[in-house]
């Protein structure tokens, strides 16, 4: 196919019922990553707070109230279908911070090292999905597909 052929072909936002199953299914289980994990720092604040600090950043207790906020609130944001690609652009961001800060392998070694890189490269898989629904969109099962439709 030439770079001509390419811009020929029409660009379309109709989905099928099988699409959008699909693009549901795929929101649910990135968001899947996200929801549980805010929650679970919510119980366990003080350690994250700790594990947070542990790492040298500044305020650890405001970056573990951000990653809540983050993790729940958009994470469901997500989930539903609401500012897709706003939510998936903020999920996105957070994730590869979180990755560069949290899985840093390149300054550990061994078995360590494996682990880390490991954690690190499945969150960039994470973020290669969110960079696909800001991409495309939602899909039809979703607030926003409703919010066209009016």
């Amino acid at each position: 196919m030439t770079a001509t052929t390419a811009t020929t072909i029409p660009a379309t936002t109709a989905t099928t019922s099988g699409q959008d199953a699909l693009s549901f299914l795929g929101r649910a289980l990135i968001a899947l990553l996200f929801i549980p994990a805010g929650f679970s720092k919510i119980g366990g604040f003080a350690g994250v707070t700790g594990y947070i600090a542990s790492k040298g950043l500044p305020m650890p207790a405001a970056g573990a109230a951000l990653a809540i906020v983050v993790e729940l609130l958009i994470g469901l944001m997500l989930l539903a279908g609401f500012k897709t690609r706003f939510s998936a652009l903020v999920l996105a961001v957070f994730t590869v911070v979180a990755s560069v800060v949290f899985h840093n392998f390149w300054a550990l070694q061994g078995a360590q090292a494996m682990a880390q890189q490991q954690a690190f490269f499945k969150n960039i898989a994470v973020v290669g999905g969110l960079l696909v629904l800001m991409a495309f969109g939602p899909g039809g099962w979703s607030i926003d597909a409703r919010g066209r439709k009016r």
